[in-house]
């Protein structure tokens, strides 16, 4: 099995032991993003759209880094703060994707990274 670090200064830097994403076997395992901003190194915590919103992007980015895009995510995982945030984060989610959405979960957790509302993972294909 042939395995290759993913990793792109345009989503921000791992805050501990994992890489950004990892590509093996066909597949690509994006490690779970929140909204850090990736230029300022901040936290963006004015709205959970605005903040869905940075997670995707910066999902987008480490997809575009692997040469793959939202088409190619074939499972999601989403962790949310609380689930009374689902409907505005599902609005902000679906705008990623043209209709052909992948599996997912949505999941309430106790506590998040960096307290933020909203954590995202993906899993590619590599071809489609």
């Amino acid at each position: 099995m042939s395995k290759q670090i993913i990793r792109t200064e345009k989503a921000p830097a791992p805050i501990g032991p994992y890489n950004q994403a990892i590509k093996a076997n066909g597949f690509l395992f994006v490690s779970g993003q929140v909204a850090i901003d990736p230029v300022t190194n901040e936290l963006v915590t004015n709205g959970i759209a605005n903040e869905a919103n940075l997670v995707m992007k910066n999902i987008d980015a480490i997809l575009k880094e692997a040469n793959l895009t939202f088409q190619h995510v074939v499972k999601t995982t989403i962790f949310l703060s609380d689930m009374s945030l689902f409907a505005e984060v599902n609005e902000v989610y679906a705008t990623y994707f043209d209709g052909d959405f992948p599996a997912r979960e949505t999941i309430a957790v106790k506590t998040l990274p960096k307290n933020v509302n909203v954590e995202i993972s993906v899993t590619a294909v590599v071809e489609l």
